[in-house]
């Protein structure tokens, strides 16, 4: 055994002598609640079970865990993992006993041991610590918290003892989570209430990096505000909070404005929450860096100061570049480390994708460039690593070529993208890499990812000689779906050697809804066989959208338009799934983790018909054959009726769920108005015509959500069927319809949305397995 990891696990042994941090009495925070009650299922541990959950000590490869050097809390705040515990689970968290252990040779690790009603867990962070509280959770007492849907019904009263410690070591120090697009996509008007429960997940799933882009457009006001801005025109340059991802990577500006002064307050100090809460934790918020983004006019308004015009991206205007080698930017970048610092502390890694989805360099050398950013970085905080992330061209080698590349952490987002990409080493010439993923685009709804990559690639790539492999980042472009990915994916960095796919899969379902049961066990076996068994080789690392979602075309194969062509499994064999779920034991049915799976399958099994169905529309058209075209538009329209029916079951998949957001951010009816425009804009049209149409982004962040699916989706396809009747009625051929005039319409005039879910998940599962 290393000798490092041999204090490391002697400190977990010896944690008794460090201090006890007690569970709290504090009360649960909002929206942090545990999933509704259910019906108790069998929470005891098998003596194999125990054993098999308690792992031995792995080996840990790799560099230190991220210090903070520049004055932010330190890790093992006192009763940060009791207060979490005492918002998930009230009527249990007097019962464990958390106490903070040093790090060790770099490596995060977490005990657990106890008897029944007396547990004590010991990690190197309080959020290390809920990660093995976590572990136990899953494994021992067969209850978990996630994304979506909780279960802990089935916990008794008293917590179940563990027979055998459970002790692991985190293979590698990174752990960064969320993507750049993450607070576009997921929820941009998203509140404390979300985000202490966000927040709280992600560190029991044993996350240790956080990208925080909230209150990055207060930075970025007050910066300018020094260098010849006024307050009203910078406000106007700042997009909507909805499109401001976007501007942060310097591929738009402006668009969703102008942001009123107390929007721009209230989204300061949420930010300041998170980042306060993220620390209390022991995680590392990640802040984004400054690397050259300037308003409009800026040359003009400060003498000699050199800026690059960047031309446009998807038809919007891009922000200018100013120059990093001028002594201009050195006085921005120390003002823009200045006032961020100021508002929200300092933290030990920044996120700047330099010259990102073509960026224009002009005559600026790129290396130069990299040299001058990485500069002023270190001048404001001298030990900070600077994560970039790893897509299509980005980083350029000249790049990773000009830095210190043992401070730079490429965040690689399509290693289970694209089958060509095999040697990271090579690529990046040793710079240190986190192994990512991207399995979701624009925040659609589609079950899957390609896991048998996972389990494959990360351990390998991991283990080989000379791997540069430090970490995981779990990057869907829109969080909070695909539960079982989020569990497995983030299992990579805390399992020993090759996941076996079959066997995690097998255990899923048992703590998932609480108890072993045959019929959950076929239906995620069928689901690990199809949805979650897709791999790279086809070139995607996403699952097809429905076609439901897609502006009309007879030849539509994919609403967004980047998104695959064709369904990536079976979908005859992923039908498979959803009566065995219907079959799970009446017992296992209460939790809030069942009912969203059943909707989801539910959900995925009627978008998958679009693809059957649409081919036979196509054909009866083509044919002329107006009796059949009318009757298979009455099934496509009669599955999107259930599709609204099955959506409508579970609140945050209602559209008014995400307008009502909006609004209430604002503090007048018109900033409310606009604030709502903003986010609807995000999941339709994205942005006015030119974007939409020539730029191709309409329909992007389409997803199946009541209120789109029975309202905008529903109104393109009947307006569609009509004039298909219409042609082959008069012997013509179809007008064309202009979609972006249909969809602007209906942004404007669109009819009440649904505030409420309705409906039983079961009994709208129950009609749409007949249908099949």
């Amino acid at each position: 055994m290393h000798m490092a990891r041999r204090r490391l696990l002697g400190a977990l042994a010896g944690a008794a002598a460090l201090g006890t941090v007690p569970g709290v009495a504090a009360a649960a925070g909002p929206g942090s609640s545990g999933g509704p009650g259910g019906p108790d299922g069998d929470s005891g541990a098998s003596d194999t079970e125990a054993a098999a959950s308690a792992g031995d000590d792995s080996s840990t490869a790799g560099l230190p865990g991220a210090e903070d050097a520049d004055g932010a809390a330190a890790p093992g705040a006192a009763g940060a993992a009791a207060a979490a515990l005492a918002r998930l689970l009230p009527a249990h968290h007097r019962q464990v006993t958390f106490r903070t252990v040093p790090r060790k040779g770099g490596a995060d690790a977490f005990r657990v041991s106890g008897k029944e009603g007396a547990l004590e867990v010991s990690g190197t962070t309080p959020a290390v610590q809920l990660t093995g509280f976590h572990w136990y959770l899953r494994h021992v007492a067969h209850a978990h918290f996630s994304w979506n849907g909780t279960q802990t019904a089935a916990l008794p009263a008293r917590l179940p003892g563990v027979r055998t410690p459970v002790v692991r070591t985190a293979n590698v120090p990174h752990r960064f989570v969320l993507n750049d697009t993450s607070d576009g996509y997921t929820g941009p008007y998203n509140g404390w209430d979300y985000w202490q429960r966000e927040i709280d997940v992600l560190a029991l799933h044993g996350f240790n990096e956080v990208l925080v882009y909230a209150g990055a457009d207060a930075v970025y006001h007050r910066t300018f505000r020094e260098h010849g801005y006024g307050d009203a025109e910078l406000r106007a340059w700042l997009p909507g909070p909805a499109h401001q991802p976007w501007w942060l990577l310097q591929n738009m500006e402006g668009y969703g404005g102008p942001l009123s002064a107390g929007l721009l307050e209230r989204r300061t100090a949420l930010a300041k929450k998170i980042v306060s809460r993220l620390r209390e934790l022991g995680m590392t918020p990640v802040l984004p860096g400054y690397y050259g983004t300037v308003p409009p006019g800026f040359a003009q308004r400060n003498p000699g100061a050199r800026t690059v015009p960047q031309g446009t991206w998807g038809g919007f205007r891009r922000p200018d570049w100013l120059d990093p080698r001028t002594a201009h930017f050195r006085r921005v970048a120390a003002t823009f480390y200045r006032v961020q610092k100021e508002l929200y502390g300092a933290t030990s890694m920044y996120k700047m994708d330099l010259l990102h989805e073509g960026g224009k360099p002009g005559d600026v050398p790129v290396a130069d460039a990299a040299r001058a950013v990485e500069k002023a970085l270190r001048a404001a905080h001298p030990r900070a690593t600077w994560a970039i992330l790893g897509w299509q061209e980005n980083p350029r080698r000249a790049i990773l070529d000009a830095v210190d590349r043992d401070r730079m952490l490429v965040l690689d987002g399509v290693p289970d993208h694209y089958p060509q990409v095999t040697d990271r080493e090579d690529d990046w010439g040793g710079t240190p890499y986190a192994f990512g993923s991207i399995w979701n685009f624009g925040g659609h709804t589609a079950m899957g990812a390609n896991t048998r990559d996972w389990a494959r690639l990360y351990e390998d790539w991991r283990t080989k000689p000379g791997s540069a492999l430090k970490g995981i980042a779990l990057m869907p472009e829109a969080a909070d779906n695909n539960p079982a990915a989020l569990a497995l994916f983030s299992d990579l960095a805390w399992t020993d050697g090759r996941i076996d796919l079959e066997d995690w899969f097998a255990r899923w379902p048992r703590y998932r809804y609480g108890a072993a049961d045959p019929h959950a066990a076929r239906a995620w076996d069928v689901l690990r066989r199809t949805a979650y068994g897709t791999t790279r080789e086809d070139g995607w690392s996403e699952a097809a959208d429905g076609l439901f979602g897609a502006r009309p075309d007879l030849a539509v194969t994919h609403a967004a338009t980047w998104s695959p062509r064709q369904l990536r499994y079976d979908a005859a064999a992923f039908d498979k799934a959803l009566p065995e779920l219907l079959a799970v034991a009446p017992a296992l049915r209460g939790s809030s983790a069942y009912r969203y799976d059943l909707m989801d399958v539910t959900r995925q099994s009627i978008a998958n018909r679009s693809r059957t169905l649409l081919p036979r529309i196509k054909a009866a058209y083509e044919a002329g054959d107006r009796a059949r075209l009318r009757d298979l538009a009455r099934q496509w329209l009669d599955w999107m009726t259930l599709l609204e029916e099955t959506v409508a079951t579970d609140e945050r998949h209602l559209l008014s769920h995400w307008t009502a957001a909006a609004r209430a951010w604002g503090s007048s009816e018109a900033e409310r108005d606009r604030l709502e425009q903003d986010a609807l804009t995000l999941l339709t049209t994205w942005g006015p015509r030119p974007s939409a149409d020539a730029g191709k982004l309409h329909d992007y962040a389409n997803r199946e959500w009541s209120g789109l699916v029975g309202g905008l989706y529903r109104k393109r396809w009947t307006t569609y069927f009509k004039e298909l009747d219409a042609s082959l009625t008069t012997r013509r051929k179809p007008k064309p319809v202009d979609w972006y005039a249909l969809e602007e319409d209906w942004l404007r005039h669109r009819p009440a949305l649904r505030t409420k879910p309705a409906g039983d998940v079961v009994k709208v599962a129950r009609r749409v397995a007949r249908k099949l």
